[in-house]
C-alpha cells in the first residue's frame, strides 16, 4: 500500500463515515463493528463532517431518553457522493479498511 498524507487519510475518512452513514451504517457502534475504528475516532470524523459542508443530523428515536437512534446525512454540500460510490474500494485501500 502507497502511504498517503494525513490530511487525505482525514478527507477519505470523512467520506468513508458519510458513505456508510448514507447506506444504512448510521450509528458509531455499527460503524465501530463494520470499520474496526476506535469509538473516538468515528465520533471525531461524525463532528468533523461540518468542515466538509456535509451537513450530518443524528435523529433520536422518538420516547427514549437514551442516546438511541442513527445519524442521516441531509446535504453533501459540494462533495459529490456518487463519485465516492464509484471510488470506495479505492478509499477503504488507502485507509487499510477491509
Amino acid at each position: 500500500m502507497t502511504t498517503i498524507s494525513k490530511t487525505k487519510s482525514s478527507y477519505y475518512r470523512r467520506l468513508y463515515i458519510a458513505h456508510l452513514i448514507e447506506n444504512g451504517v448510521a450509528t458509531v457502534p455499527a460503524i465501530i463493528d463494520y470499520t474496526g475504528m476506535p469509538r473516538r475516532t468515528a465520533q471525531d470524523t461524525i463532528k468533523s463532517l461540518s468542515e466538509l459542508d456535509i451537513i450530518c443530523v443524528f435523529n433520536q428515536t422518538k420516547g427514549e431518553r437514551n442516546r438511541s437512534g442513527q445519524y442521516k446525512i441531509i446535504d453533501w454540500g459540494a462533495i459529490n457522493k456518487h463519485w465516492i460510490a464509484e471510488h470506495i474500494t479505492d478509499i477503504k485501500a488507502a485507509l487499510d479498511y477491509p
